[in-house]
């Protein structure tokens, strides 16, 4: 399993700092204003479908075959996509949660009850995605299940404005933070390891070729 995971980081750092540039200009963007809150919440959805774009090269590489020789189960090569988008998404999560932070200080508006809701819906939004979309790529492959990431970039833009629509209305109507928003997270956090289960139960059933 540790063989996997660092096979993945290496992946990461040679193909995805793309992905981290862009997540750092969107932060940069955020910190200026908080008009658009797709740009708060962008950077942390852009690294939970990292690993979709590792399973891209899993696949053109021939790699998703070959693992099937080596030691290494079918829940595990499940398990390491996940833990790896899993941390990707908690250090921008924590990145841009210190980001709103120090915005709010700047410009004297801090408020923790807020700052809660914030965090609370910033880390749903981040889980929902990939956990719907990778069950499907671990059914049918990357090509097949393209559909479902395109489903999701559509998602994602919709989660941004619900999500911006939501906050707006807690700063008008000074919504307190209560067990309905941990039922939130808790309902995000479920799903996130629903899909790891279903994702499992998929590929462990999928043919692969060579």
């Amino acid at each position: 399993m540790k063989g996997l995971f660092l096979k993945d980081l290496y992946q990461v750092r040679k193909y995805c700092r793309s992905y981290l540039l862009i997540a750092a200009a969107f932060i940069a963007v955020s910190f200026a204003s908080d008009e658009n809150l797709f740009f708060v919440f962008y950077p942390c959805l852009l690294c939970g479908m990292i690993p979709v774009t590792l399973l891209s090269y899993d696949e053109s590489s021939r790699w998703s075959t070959y693992s099937l020789t080596m030691p290494y189960t079918r829940q595990q090569l499940v398990s390491v996509k996940y833990l790896i988008g899993l941390i990707l998404q908690s250090c921008m999560l924590v990145v841009t949660g210190l980001v709103q932070l120090a915005r709010m200080h700047v410009h004297s508006s801090f408020d923790l009850k807020e700052y809660a809701v914030f965090m609370v819906i910033l880390l749903t939004v981040s889980l929902v995605p990939p956990a719907i979309c990778l069950p499907f790529i671990f059914r049918y492959g990357v090509e097949k299940g393209r559909m479902a990431y395109y489903v999701m970039i559509g998602l994602i833009c919709a989660i941004g404005f619900a999500a911006s629509r939501i906050l707006s209305v807690e700063k008008e109507a000074k919504i307190e933070f209560s067990a309905v928003f941990l039922l939130i997270m808790a309902a995000g956090i479920g799903i996130y390891a629903l899909s790891w289960y279903l994702s499992v139960q998929f590929y462990g059933k999928r043919e692969i070729g060579g």
